[in-house]
């Protein structure tokens, strides 16, 4: 053996020894990565031909190769120790004991390496069969997804509240609770909230839309009677018309049928949204319950050398979209305070009505916040213009400081997003 090729066996054996990828060989101050460099200079023939020497030389480069892979595997055991949850870590099974398993492998090729060749379709025919199976279920949900909306939609409402309430489990859980027992306790928190809430307000509620309901033909009156009103119809005879289009559509059976029909469909539609709330809140609950494992056995499919990154992102993302949704919450509570607030001094009926109608809209992004807007101004319409036009104002102003104040602040807090991205998103948004 000549003295380059021995001088580079034995900084591989110095290498190995030291478990490091980046170390130096004591009293040399050569890096274990340029060792390994030097030694595929050696070539086929050259290793054919000097025999014995040739393979001890590489049996020593496979074991700094080892070295390499578990000193790869422990810092990502770190990695993940530092960054994820207790539940993402036990989705890491063995990375610190991948060092044992690869010398007892010896000269077979990498874990990596044979997950790849596993995951290639190299027959036709199976890229064929792959890929009209997939044709096949693209097409079915094309054909079926309509049909599922609504089972879509609660789950998804259900998903968004799991991950909004998750992170309140786990504040629980840091602090010596069980996972069973700080779902029950969030769980039970946000029953007594709605209970609480239907007990303060469901009866207001129920009486002020009877009252509604009663007082609408005499609201109406009131709204003939308005100047503007009285105007336009001297103009345009907007009465007369109104009055005739009426009778026309009495004496019309399949108009008559049309809206008894669709009576009958919101009926139907507020039954629907009953127990679609109550299917959501216990698939909230379940979801809660089961996210640790869920999160888990996500996990376990993921690639070893891809999982510690993969774990990192899911985990943000999740902790992004949930507070995401309590910052969509708070903001529309504010909302719907701050209306309630508005239309007392104004003097606007059914305040605690509409109130709740513009925090529920206000769930609604983008758009939510300004239909409930038009409703109660709508509404107000019936204590005068003057009235009205100062709620559009009101609303106008508002929408201004909550996209440029109340958003920002509240989105630092739950998504951890600066104001100024918040405010150039708003901006772009009122754009698009």
């Amino acid at each position: 053996m000549s003295e380059s090729e021995a001088d580079a066996g034995q900084g591989i054996h110095a290498g190995a020894g030291a478990g490091s990828g980046g170390g130096t060989r004591p009293g040399t101050g050569v890096s274990l990565r340029e060792r390994l460099r030097r030694l595929p200079s050696l070539g086929r023939g050259g290793v054919r031909g000097r025999g014995k020497e040739a393979v001890e030389t590489w049996r020593r480069y496979r074991e700094a190769q080892l070295t390499e892979l578990a000193e790869s595997n422990r810092l990502q055991r770190e990695l993940v120790e530092r960054s994820a949850t207790p539940h993402a870590q036990a989705a890491l099974p063995g990375l610190a004991d991948d060092a044992p398993a690869a010398d007892a492998a010896g000269a077979e090729e990498p874990i990596v390496e044979r997950r790849r060749e596993l995951m290639t379709v190299t027959s036709p025919f199976m890229f064929g069969f792959f890929g009209a199976l997939g044709v096949l279920v693209a097409w079915w949900l094309a054909q079926n997804v309509g049909r599922l909306g609504s089972v879509i939609t609660f789950v998804l409402i259900a998903v968004f509240a799991t991950l909004a309430l998750n992170p309140i489990v786990e504040s629980l859980t840091r602090r010596g609770m069980s996972r069973p027992a700080g779902v029950f306790t969030v769980f039970l928190g946000m029953v007594a909230v709605l209970g609480l809430f239907s007990w303060l307000v469901v009866p207001t509620i129920v009486q002020e839309t009877s009252t509604l309901i009663e007082r609408a033909p005499r609201y109406f009156e009131d709204l003939n009677a308005q100047p503007w009103v009285v105007d336009l119809n001297e103009r345009y005879d907007l009465a007369e018309r109104l009055n005739t289009e009426i009778e026309n559509r009495l004496e019309d059976t399949t108009f008559l049928s049309s809206v008894f029909g669709g009576v009958l469909g919101v009926a139907g539609a507020l039954a629907g949204g009953l127990i679609g709330f109550f299917t959501a809140l216990v698939l909230t609950l379940y979801f809660l319950a089961a996210l640790p494992t869920v999160k888990d056995a996500a996990y376990k499919i993921v690639p070893l050398s891809r999982r510690a990154r993969v774990i990192g992102l899911a985990e943000e993302i999740m902790r992004r979209v949930g507070g995401y949704a309590l910052g969509q919450v708070a903001v529309a509570t504010i909302n719907g305070a701050a209306s309630w607030v508005m239309m007392q001094l104004l003097g606007v009926p059914y305040a605690i009505v509409l109130a709740v109608l513009v925090g529920i809209l206000g769930l609604i992004p983008m758009v939510g916040a300004t239909l409930g807007a038009v409703i109660v101004a709508l509404v107000a319409l019936s204590q005068g213009w003057v009235v009205a036009l100062v709620v559009c104002i009101y609303y106008v102003v508002y929408q201004q400081f909550e996209n440029y104040v109340i958003v920002p602040r509240i989105m630092a807090r739950t998504v951890s997003v600066p104001g100024a991205i918040t405010v150039v998103a708003v901006f772009a948004g009122g754009t698009l």
